[in-house]
């Protein structure tokens, strides 16, 4: 397994993270037992750096993650999120980037995980209502207290990170970034070079998208939040899966998947670049895993930007009131 460095003093991590949100939700149901397992088996291959948020189950996740890592955790990475508001039974309540609260949501977090400190602690959203040197400030206090060992934020702006930089250090910016979903290369993705900044690229897959294997939307659970998404739509399916179908093909004359090929293109954009594909089935995790060992000559690269052009995607990543979160 290969390694990349968080930020210019951050940890050592796997080339390749692992997202845990969808052993909790919005993906249709998951096994917890399966899921310990895996966590497991992702630390035996090598894999160190683990994804989750508060938001995710609601509460659930982080403590899934805390009792896979129990006796394990020198062994581990562990990033984690605050700022979506959810009660116990999944209700949102919008976004809180206030000091107080930034406190009273990562002492919850601790709790839950089972741990005395995170090691990456993001904000999930910035909170329109409150000055970011706010909530970062209130984040360094954090640090200094020993509670979290780094900070980062999750889908902001470059102007934005800019800030809260100069506030105090961020060590990455989480924010999706892949095949279909390429906004980051407006700037973000320079603005983390210049500043010494991770990129942490959530959803490098297209939710799954990308692996070619999503045909329908029936091939979606019920419950599936990607039902939702404007890019799943009946509407966008067939343009979007035009493309994949081209990516696809590509991977086969390379002896590789589809999914190898997406995330080694984004391993390919950047050394500061993290990708953190999820899964909850270990075969997923061994494909994902392979893909660090797939190297794209620039005449791969070139063939994946003929098929796969930036903004080829129908449709928005998010529907409209989630949209409208991003990039504050």
């Amino acid at each position: 397994m290969q390694t990349r460095q968080l930020g210019t003093s951050g940890p050592l991590v796997s080339g390749i993270g692992l997202g845990c949100m969808g052993m909790s939700e919005f993906y249709g149901a998951a096994d917890e037992g399966e899921c310990l397992k895996l966590v497991h088996e992702a630390l035996a291959r090598g894999v160190n750096f683990f994804d989750s948020a508060d938001m995710y189950g609601p509460f659930t996740n982080e403590q899934l993650l805390g009792k896979a890592l129990k006796g394990r955790r020198d062994q581990a990475i562990v990033a984690t999120k605050f700022g979506f508001v959810r009660d116990e039974k999944g209700g949102y309540h919008g976004i809180n980037g206030r000091p107080e609260y930034v406190h009273a949501a990562l002492d919850a977090s601790l709790r839950r995980l089972q741990m005395e400190y995170v090691d990456v602690y993001y904000q999930h959203r910035v909170d329109p209502a409150v000055p970011i040197e706010e909530t970062v400030g209130a984040m360094g206090d954090l640090v200094r207290a020993g509670k979290v060992r780094h900070i980062g934020l999750s889908e902001a702006s470059p102007a934005t990170v800019r800030r809260a930089h100069a506030e105090f250090p961020l060590t990455a910016l989480q924010t999706e970034y892949s095949l279909w979903s390429r906004e980051p290369e407006d700037e973000l993705l320079a603005t983390c070079r210049a500043l010494g900044i991770a990129f942490v690229a959530y959803s490098p897959l297209g939710r799954g998208f990308l692996t070619g294997e999503i045909r329908r939307l029936e091939d979606l659970a019920e419950n599936d939040f990607r039902r939702l998404a404007p890019r799943f739509a009946s509407e966008n399916l067939a343009r979007n899966l035009a493309v994949v179908d081209e990516v696809r093909a590509l991977a086969e004359r390379r002896g590789a998947s589809a999914a190898q090929v997406a995330l080694a293109w984004v391993l390919a954009q950047g050394e500061h670049i993290v990708p953190i594909p999820g899964t909850t089935r270990l075969g997923r995790l061994e494909e994902n895993i392979a893909a660090t060992s797939l190297t794209l000559s620039a005449e791969d690269l070139a063939a994946l930007e003929a098929v796969a052009p930036r903004d080829f995607a129908a449709g928005t990543r998010y529907p409209e009131e989630r949209m409208r979160m991003l990039d504050l």
